[in-house]
């Protein structure tokens, strides 16, 4: 590659840039998911962007990178770190060290960009956002229906109706049972164990792969469009259709599923206990108001990190609820989370049971787009334009006079005239342009032009003669009005664009 090639503007893969509209989006998701965190009494907490590798881990659910689906570098000599994959690991880290100090159960909620070193892919990039609330240091089921519930609550903040998501439920200790029950046995703690997350991992595929593509991985393999080759289980027909038996049990009424489940694992200890996990679940979430229409049972979701080791979540959007479209395919998972009692183990050597969920806020944003077509359009800025450059002074004043009465605005800080002006102020989707000329100085009035009415008229005017004779959505008030008008106007178009 020449010197001037390697000069040229360009994103790493998986990588993204963010636009302002998206930035204000996500600026009032994470607003509406901290007010639900902070009503069930969660704490903040802030971790850093990488951590020792050893510390975070290998529990990705896709390993199909050297190195295990992590960015890592040497920060010392003999250390390597790694971009953090997800915010639990971190938070097992800290608990590690501050255990002493910390409130027991303790809960916490934390927001921030990860790192996966995947292949990306349409809507799958290698950095996004997560905002998760956890409880560490109980074994209280209790938390396990609280980190449902608080999903299904932020949801609804964000503006997801109620029957346009739901947040299934399952339990890694039925599957275990069904696997048991099936003949599986998977008691080699080596060969056994990473048997069996390859099977955890292709039933999480379901939503991805299809009954075909989970057939395969459940199998002896399958090949990727790119031609890239995944091993499978190795599990004989048989196996499969018993293990197809159970995740096609079905989601739904809770109190339904755990009757249906019961015979499948009945045999099994560690199913019932699993079971009778659910059980005590359902109980608390029936007893909360949360009815299987916002939270229910489903056997297919197993989640592919290998730290779960009970309860598991995920929340799904139901995108024909919200589009009207039946035609539209479901966007599917936007949250999902689990009991992980043996992650803070590894540091500690004492076993502290955890539970906790995460909104994939990235993930939220392009359901968004996908259900409304562009994300939320936000109301940029006033700008005050600059008619005459010796008075610039006075244009200043005036957009700081609107500052300080907690109007965002800015004047017009380039060099070019009225008509590239109101161009600018519509490319930064200003609502209002305030103008004054010479002869509303002389008079003491400015010119307000409502430039959402006016969008149109703006390409017509070519100078200051054509302005005046285009009033399109424009008043006159005097300059003490300026303020007290411009925040009547501001209100009207935000309550037009609500009611939009």
């Amino acid at each position: 590659m020449s010197a001037r090639a390697s000069n040229l503007a360009r994103l790493p893969k998986g990588m993204r840039d963010v636009p302002a509209s998206e930035v204000r989006l996500i600026e009032s998701l994470l607003g509406n998911v901290r007010r639900v965190y902070d009503l069930y009494g969660f704490e903040p907490l802030d971790t850093p962007t990488f951590e020792y590798s050893d510390s975070l881990g290998k529990f990705l659910p896709d390993q199909d990178r050297p190195n295990e689906g992590v960015f890592s570098f040497k920060m010392e000599e003999d250390a390597w770190v790694s971009l953090r994959y997800d915010l639990t690991a971190p938070l097992a880290r800290y608990v590690a060290l501050e255990s002493q100090a910390l409130a027991k159960p303790y809960r916490r909620y934390q927001s921030g960009y990860v790192y996966r070193n995947e292949k990306p892919g349409p809507g799958r990039f290698c950095q996004f956002m997560q905002f998760d609330a956890d409880t560490v240091g109980t074994e209280d089921l209790a938390a396990d229906a609280e980190a449902c519930m608080v999903m299904a609550d932020a949801l609804e903040a964000c503006g997801i109706p109620r029957g346009g998501y739901l947040v299934k439920v399952n339990n890694r200790k039925i599957l275990d049972g069904a696997l048991d029950a099936a003949g599986l046995r998977l008691d080699d703690a080596i060969n056994g164990q990473a048997r069996r997350l390859t099977i955890l991992r292709a039933i999480d595929k379901f939503d991805k792969f299809g009954v075909e593509g989970v057939a395969q991985l459940l199998g002896k393999g399958r090949r990727d469009e790119s031609g890239d080759f995944t091993r499978g289980a190795d599990l004989s027909g048989k196996e499969i259709d018993l293990i197809f038996s159970f995740v096609n049990v079905g989601s739904g009424n809770r109190r339904q599923l755990l009757d249906r489940i019961s015979p499948l694992v009945e045999t099994s200890a560690v199913g019932r206990e699993g079971l009778a996990e659910l059980d005590n679940i359902d109980s608390i979430l029936t007893g909360c108001g949360f009815g299987s229409d916002r939270i229910c049972i489903e056997t297919s979701i197993v989640r592919g990190l290998e730290y779960y080791t009970g309860p598991v979540f995920e929340a799904d959007l139901q995108i024909e609820a919200l589009g009207g479209n039946a035609d539209v395919p479901r966007f599917g998972s936007v949250g999902s989370g689990g009991r992980y009692d043996d992650l803070v183990a590894r540091f500690t050597g004492q076993k502290v049971p955890a539970t906790g969920s995460s909104i994939g806020v990235s993930r939220l944003i392009a359901a968004f787009e996908a259900i409304k077509g562009a994300s939320p359009a936000r109301n940029g800025p006033v700008v005050v334009l600059v008619m005459d450059r010796d008075k610039k002074q006075a244009y200043m004043q005036m957009t700081q006079a609107l500052r300080n009465a907690g109007i965002r605005a800015e004047m017009y800080l380039g060099s070019s005239g009225m008509k590239a002006q109101l161009k600018y102020a519509d490319r930064r989707n200003s609502p209002l342009a305030i103008i004054q000329g010479t002869d509303e100085r002389q008079n003491g009035e400015v010119k307000i032009k409502n430039l959402i009415e006016g969008a149109r008229a703006a390409d017509s005017i070519a100078d200051n003669k054509t302005w005046r004779q285009n009033n399109v959505a424009q008043i006159s008030v005097t300059e003490t009005k300026l303020v007290e008008t411009v925040r009547e106007m501001l209100a009207t178009i935000d309550q037009d664009s609500t009611q939009a």
